[in-house]
């Protein structure tokens, strides 16, 4: 292990536009919505905000297009004490862009548009090898180029960087980038399309690490919704339960647990404690509107725990 204690985040970034409805339409179907907004999303940037905001000194690897959204995004990111130094505008592109609907239940169905996002080249991510090299944790999800990925990947391994993968939006991934990764974070559909086991209990998440494991990844983290977590480590498996609160809206929820997750494990807390922390975070983002905008600062979390002991 090096002994950097900064993160470098390596994703993508979205113009979310939100409309929430009482129910999701059928197709062919038009319903009304109730509330429109748009806010700054995308997995990777998500991740980075959510590990600024909650201490950690993040660098951030992206691509936004020449456009006012991506200027905006990029003063935005600073706010949250995010360097932006190594996040590229790509001419005559748009900055990528997700359409979300929320429904009564505060559930969502998302579809994305890449846009930038695609331009995050294997070749981009080698200007910004140093960047990993130096940080103490690589953070990760699959809204990016799979090859980009890799690459970032193998450069963390060869620099003993910490590689935390959230495997997000459910891809098929290879056994060359499993086996570069540290830690994994999959919820229940991402792990079933990795492993090929179907996760409807506990009993299933033990059997869906175990084949992470067999792959190279020493510590497996399924994450089941509102019942927390099930961690397995060197094949010990446990459920970390998760805060009880009233759900308004899930986009960021597991976004914010994986940035502040990061955050943790960089101040060297235990897996358990930092998954704590990081349930902590993603309970406050739930019961807010939005992406970006519901995540908690560092503040809210520690006096969120302060209330759960």
């Amino acid at each position: 292990m090096n002994n950097q204690t900064g993160l470098a985040v390596l994703g993508s970034i979205n113009a979310d536009h939100i409309l929430n409805l009482a129910q999701f339409p059928r197709p062919g179907e038009t319903v009304i919505g109730k509330q429109y907004q748009i806010a700054f999303g995308g997995k990777g940037a998500n991740q980075a905000v959510a590990a600024g905001r909650s201490g950690a000194a993040v660098s951030f690897i992206a691509c936004v297009g020449d456009d006012d959204t991506g200027q905006q995004i990029c003063r935005q990111l600073k706010t949250d004490r995010i360097r932006t130094e190594a996040i590229a505008s790509v001419a005559q592109e748009a900055t990528g862009v997700a359409l979300i609907f929320v429904n009564g239940e505060g559930e969502n169905a998302i579809g994305i548009y890449a846009g930038a996002n695609a331009a995050l080249t294997p070749h981009r991510v080698e200007q910004h090898r140093q960047i990993i090299a130096d940080a103490g944790i690589l953070l990760m999800q699959l809204e990016s180029p799979l090859e980009s990925v890799l690459v970032a990947a193998r450069i963390a391994r060869d620099n003993q960087t910490r590689v935390i993968l959230n495997p997000a939006p459910a891809s098929e991934l290879s056994d060359e980038l499993l086996a570069l990764v540290d830690v994994i974070t999959p919820n229940e559909t991402e792990a079933q399309i990795l492993t090929g086991v179907e996760v409807n209990s506990e009993a299933d998440a033990a059997r869906a690490a175990q084949v992470l494991h067999g792959k190279g990844i020493a510590t497996v983290m399924i994450t089941l919704g509102s019942r927390g977590v099930w961690l397995s480590e060197r094949g010990q498996g446990e459920r970390i339960a998760g805060f009880k609160v009233k759900a308004v809206d899930t986009i960021a929820a597991g976004d914010t647990f994986n940035g502040a997750l990061a955050t943790a494990l960089l101040e060297q807390r235990t897996v358990t404690e930092a998954i704590r922390f990081a349930h902590a975070a993603a309970a406050i983002a739930v019961t807010r509107q939005g992406a970006q905008p519901s995540v908690p600062w560092r503040e809210e979390i520690d006096q969120f725990l302060q209330t759960q002991d």
